[in-house]
């Protein structure tokens, strides 16, 4: 006698819960998500061998690319209006709320305080079309220093401690630019700090395997 085959339903998913999560993560990543511009200068670093990681958090960089320009930027807000503040008060430059608002919001910058203001007037289009300079590193209008000194103090003051600071050099620049910008940290001795690279593969552990 034949076995009675049961018939067999195709097994069928509620997709709705899915949905509705994923509307409530787009949701959610548009109204926590701050808008930012793109930085003001793409640096090509050279490459290295070296073990040792940037921290994640809590960094100071200062940017040199191939033309020798010298680029500033951090990572909180508050350390970066505060900073602000404190080198346009040195430099007899003031700024508007909607100014620091502004400039809090730059991955980075490249220019004397006393062109900020007028920069940041600007809209975010009209700023990409604006070539930089760099931050004066010269012996008689040293501003960069000034930056560090004040994002530093800024970050004891909001974040507890003191930044890392970290060099980050174009593989294009020459080697004095870079060591111009260790001397004016090391004139404030400001010995600790890393050299930004890209990681390239260590040859003694390729022929150790």
């Amino acid at each position: 006698m034949p076995k009675v085959k049961p018939h067999r339903l195709s097994p069928s998913l509620d997709m709705t819960p899915m949905v509705d999560l994923a509307f409530l993560l787009v949701t959610f990543f548009m109204l926590t998500a701050t808008p930012t511009e793109d930085t003001a200068v793409v640096i090509d670093t050279p490459s290295s061998v070296s073990e040792k990681l940037l921290p994640e958090t809590g960094v100071l960089t200062l940017s040199i690319d191939k033309d020798k320009r010298v680029f500033f930027s951090t990572e909180s807000q508050q350390v970066k209006i505060k900073a602000l503040e404190t080198v346009g008060a040195k430099y007899g430059a003031s700024f508007s709320d909607r100014q620091k608002k502004q400039f809090a919001l730059m991955p980075d910058f490249g220019l004397p305080v006393q062109r900020l203001g007028q920069f940041l007037d600007l809209t975010p289009t009209e700023r990409k079309q604006v070539k930089q300079d760099g931050i004066p590193t010269d012996s008689l209008n040293n501003q960069l220093i000034e930056w560090v000194l004040a994002a530093r103090s800024a970050n004891i003051s909001v974040l507890g401690k003191p930044p890392y600071i970290a060099i980050k050099g174009d593989g294009a620049t020459d080697v004095p630019a870079v060591k111009n910008v260790i001397k004016i940290l090391q004139e404030k001795n400001m010995n600790r700090f890393y050299l930004i690279t890209d990681k390239e593969m260590n040859p003694n552990a390729v022929a150790s395997k």
